[in-house]
């Protein structure tokens, strides 16, 4: 690992230790968790752009058409799906 050093408002390094003391944790470990999240969440807002960018291959455009089959059986006539488990169990369909 790294080590990163920057400088907080005493009163948000004051609110990182109640957290951090109420999580049980490590301060460090509630940092490295915060930033983490926030470099994932800034990636997720980056990866709409990156797909436009780049056309879907074969492969993934395979695993579209599979989802386009719909479900394998019909359970249109079934608005309770336990009873209607059940009633298949009894009558061995």
């Amino acid at each position: 690992m790294t080590r990163l050093s920057f400088r907080v408002a005493e009163s948000e390094a004051i609110e990182t230790q109640r957290w951090a003391d109420a999580l049980g944790v490590d301060r460090s470990e509630l940092l490295r968790d915060a930033l983490h999240g926030h470099l994932v969440r800034l990636r997720s807002e980056r990866e709409p752009d990156a797909l436009t960018a780049t056309p879907l291959s074969e492969a993934e455009l395979a695993v579209g058409e599979i989802a386009d089959w719909g479900p394998s059986e019909d359970w249109s006539d079934c608005s309770d799906a336990a009873r209607c488990d059940l009633v298949r169990r009894h009558s061995g369909r």
